[in-house]
């Protein structure tokens, strides 16, 4: 019963951490359909599009890697908070750069459902993810 007990006292912080960890990817979801010239939840419901729907997933994944490793690695709550705000701005202007930089086309090729254009933005999402959780341990 004490070993049920110890492991229980966790789960206080378990469920702010999660709690936190939800609202920050409802924020990130929120922030990047804005920054993005294309309506990915039309694009997907009613077009079915395949390529929104992989870009937009990437976006997900990649944002949610960073923020496990700000979970993780935090020593406090505010910590954490602030850890995922700025994972958070790095995806984003990850994502900007992508667009703006080296494929300057994506948004419209996307929008299109030329799926390669969409996985390329998933892909980079995540790849960026992976580095944003890397250089969020400390």
């Amino acid at each position: 019963m004490d070993a049920l007990l110890t492991s229980l006292a966790g789960l206080g912080p378990f469920v702010l951490y999660f709690a936190m960890s939800i609202i920050m990817l409802l924020l990130f979801k929120w922030l990047y359909v804005l920054i993005t010239p294309y309506d990915e939840w039309r694009l997907i419901k009613e077009d079915q599009n395949l390529a929104a729907a992989i870009a937009l997933v990437g976006a997900f994944v990649g944002f949610s890697l960073a923020v496990a490793s700000a979970a993780a690695n935090s020593v406090s709550l505010l910590d954490f908070a602030v850890w995922g705000i700025v994972a958070l701005v790095a995806q984003l202007l990850a994502f900007a750069i992508v667009r703006l930089v080296f494929l300057p086309k994506v948004a419209e090729r996307i929008n299109d459902g030329q799926v390669s254009a969409g996985a390329v933005v998933g892909g980079l999402s995540v790849a960026v993810g992976l580095l944003n959780a890397a250089c969020i341990t400390y």
